[in-house]
């Protein structure tokens, strides 16, 4: 298949029934995935035949979108029988793949995605990018989903009498520990400086539920562990965001920023939703949550940024900075789109996205995310100050107080309706060139060992 070939495509056309319209679009899509499958594997290709497959992928987005502005509500719908079984968003994907073949890519499809550098690929995820902004999009259909992501993982309900006997965990990429009246969650990925990636993810999402649901302690801690980097070999540094040699080696999928930033991130803002409860929505006040704290040791770059917009108080060195480097990596931040112009102003927040502006913590902007800088060696004792300043009279009205903020500031709707744009941008900046070329540009990627 030197050329394309495609001029007399016919894209179909959506408006019956269900099962007629998936019958229809399934044979498309499967008809697409033997013309892909055709051509040679992407570095392989000639400049026609990469050509002719952007064309048979865009063929492809083209036409689920169009289904699924006609079934996406019922395709959500089936898979959680009416509204009445929650599905986290990597299970929705999957089990999408199996209600409507086609309509997502499998899991082995993504699995063996994985083996691949993240230019090689030839972006099969997009499509669950498209799917989960059309459920977004529907108001209840995307509460729904947002109150699925909301949900304490089962393993930390697995280990929450565990934790609640002995008081620590560490799972090796994530630690807690309660201390005192404070349920410490640490970052450990002492190698890659804090960083976030595939490895990490499940656990510290799994550590910061534990520590919400913790009866015995009152508030929550963000830190980050001590690295082995020379620079700050003995030091804690809080994050340096998402992994990029693992990016660029193809090994974050695409749900990873969907899982985190509908999960643990916005667990921390908005707390847990309560199985059999009311529901997230600060109207209904259904959430179980804590103020958290973070503290804030040498830098808190790209993903560690986003965690201190969600965080009650910063505690942070004076030598500290924080970053959102989104235009050297070709991604969206996460809700820093959404959550930085609250802090620092639209202008400002335009700038450190799209421009690369710095904010250093001990400065006018940096202290309008930050709320105390101190000198780095004090950063602990501060913390100590701050949770016994928390709890010390009583923390009965901080959840009101959340909420109160949350319902003038960000509610759960508004949210909603952020990821519904979201999941399709991001979608396309993962797999596009730019995030190749960035990353080879600004982070000499190919020369760094995974």
């Amino acid at each position: 298949m030197e050329g394309s070939g495609r001029a007399g495509s016919k894209a179909p056309r959506f408006a019956g029934t269900f099962a007629r319209d998936a019958a229809t679009a399934s044979r498309v899509w499967r008809t697409n995935a033997s013309e892909l499958a055709a051509l040679p594997l992407k570095p392989q290709r000639t400049p026609a035949q990469q050509q002719a497959a952007d064309e048979i992928l865009a063929q492809g987005r083209a036409s689920r979108e169009q289904f699924l502005t006609h079934h996406a509500e019922a395709v959500y719908r089936k898979l959680t029988k009416n509204l009445t079984a929650f599905l986290r968003v990597d299970e929705l994907a999957y089990a999408a793949s199996k209600l409507v073949p086609g309509l997502t890519p499998t899991r082995d499809a993504v699995d063996a995605e994985l083996e691949k550098l993240q230019s090689e690929k030839d972006g099969i995820e997009v499509d669950q990018g498209l799917f989960l902004a059309h459920v977004l999009a529907l108001p209840d259909c995307g509460m729904h989903l947002c109150e699925a992501m909301l949900q304490p993982k089962l393993e930390a309900i697995e280990r929450a009498a565990a934790f609640a006997k002995d008081g620590v965990i560490d799972f090796g990429p994530a630690r807690v520990e309660r201390r005192g009246k404070a349920a410490v969650v640490t970052i450990q990925n002492p190698r890659f400086l804090n960083a976030e990636d595939r490895d990490t993810l499940d656990d510290t999402e799994t550590a910061a539920d534990i520590a919400i649901l913790d009866p015995s302690s009152h508030i929550c801690v963000l830190r980050g562990g001590v690295v082995e980097h020379p620079k700050y070999k003995g030091r804690k540094v809080f994050s340096s965001g998402i992994n990029l040699t693992h990016l660029y080696r193809g090994k974050i999928p695409y749900l990873w920023y969907i899982r985190r930033d509908m999960g643990i991130v916005n667990k921390m803002l908005r707390g847990l939703s309560v199985i059999g409860g009311p529901g997230p929505d600060e109207m209904r006040g259904g959430t179980l949550e804590k103020p958290w704290v973070a503290g804030v040791d040498v830098f808190a770059i790209g993903g560690g940024c986003q965690y201190l917009l969600a965080m009650d108080y910063v505690v942070a060195a004076r030598d500290a900075y924080m970053t959102l480097p989104a235009r050297k990596e070709g991604i969206i931040p996460g809700v820093a789109n959404l959550r930085l112009p609250r802090f620092v102003g639209p202008r400002a927040a335009r700038q450190a996205i799209m421009m690369g502006r710095r904010f250093d913590c001990d400065s006018a902007e940096g202290r309008l995310i930050c709320d105390e800088v101190v000198a780095p060696d004090a950063v602990d004792a501060t913390i100590d100050r701050v949770i016994d300043d928390f709890t010390g009279s009583g923390v009965v009205s901080a959840a009101s107080n959340r909420r109160a903020f949350r319902v003038g500031e960000e509610p759960l709707d508004t949210f909603r309706r952020y990821m519904a744009v979201y999941c399709r941008e991001q979608a396309y900046c993962h797999f596009s060139p730019a995030l190749i070329a960035n990353l080879e540009k600004h982070w000499n990627a190919a020369q760094r060992k995974i």
